[in-house]
């Protein structure tokens, strides 16, 4: 703004303060559009983030290939997450994704999906441990944090701007924006903690065996050199990995669980 004003007040004593103040009025009427776009994100409803989600993972299942229910991929996951039916009153739902990159992620909706080459690497008490760990992300409302940041500053952001109030339906740019913003997610290491937490308890609760979370970070951290889309969103920013692995292994020892063989 300084920079603005002292632009035009400089311009005063030239013969072309028009075009100069002319300027100056566009840029601070895009510094003010700007500021209003940021307020009015600010005040999304718990029911427009959820259209938006559910745009985006309608989007996303439609631009990847969904393994069929006669899959294996696909039986082989809905026997893992028989009885996850939702977290903290959030429905579940569960889809593979038959694509080559080792990832997986879940959505402020608690929609998650598993992507068939993340399968092909984890037994199946590691990969429920992903899942876990992934539904903590939901329920500590990680995902739904990371999802208004997008919408805030990221390709969407126009649109909904210019929806006034009203769920703006969104453009493939803005969609593909968004989808790639709650797939490769990144969480602070505090974030990270609460998840690996709550995934612990959420397959302990389950019948599940937590120790499959502790697998699947070794197996993980083993090719954290590598160029896996889950590795480095779970662990790029993280170097306390084998931390982590100690504590949640820890913790099984204290419960009394026994590591599989």
């Amino acid at each position: 703004m300084k920079k603005i004003f002292s632009i035009v007040l400089g311009a005063m004593a030239l013969t072309a303060v028009a075009p100069l103040q002319a300027d100056a009025q566009l840029n601070l009427g895009k510094v003010v559009n700007a500021a209003s776009k940021t307020a009015q994100a600010l005040t999304l409803t718990d029911a427009q983030m959820a259209e938006y989600v559910k745009q985006s993972v309608d989007w996303m299942d439609t631009h990847n290939p969904v393994t069929p229910d006669d899959n294996p991929y696909t039986i082989r996951l809905k026997k893992l997450t028989e009885g996850l039916t939702d977290v903290d009153g959030i429905p579940l739902n569960f889809k593979v994704y038959d694509v080559i990159d080792v990832n997986a992620f879940a959505c402020p909706d608690g929609s998650v999906r598993v992507f068939s080459s993340l399968m092909d690497i984890m037994s199946d008490d590691e990969l429920l441990g992903v899942i876990g760990h992934e539904i903590g992300h939901v329920a500590k409302h990680h995902s739904k944090k990371a999802l208004k940041t997008e919408l805030l500053t990221g390709a969407a952001r126009d649109a909904i701007s210019a929806s006034g109030g009203v769920v703006a339906a969104l453009s493939d740019s803005a969609l593909g924006g968004l989808s790639e913003s709650l797939i490769n997610a990144k969480y602070s290491q505090k974030q990270e903690k609460e998840a690996d937490d709550y995934g612990y308890e959420f397959l302990k609760s389950h019948g599940k065996n937590p120790w499959g979370m502790v697998g699947a970070f070794e197996k993980l951290s083993a090719g954290e050199s590598g160029q896996s889309s889950y590795v480095q969103k779970m662990f790029s920013s993280h170097p306390e990995t084998q931390e982590r692995i100690k504590r949640l292994s820890e913790r099984a020892r204290k419960d009394g669980i026994a590591r599989p063989e």
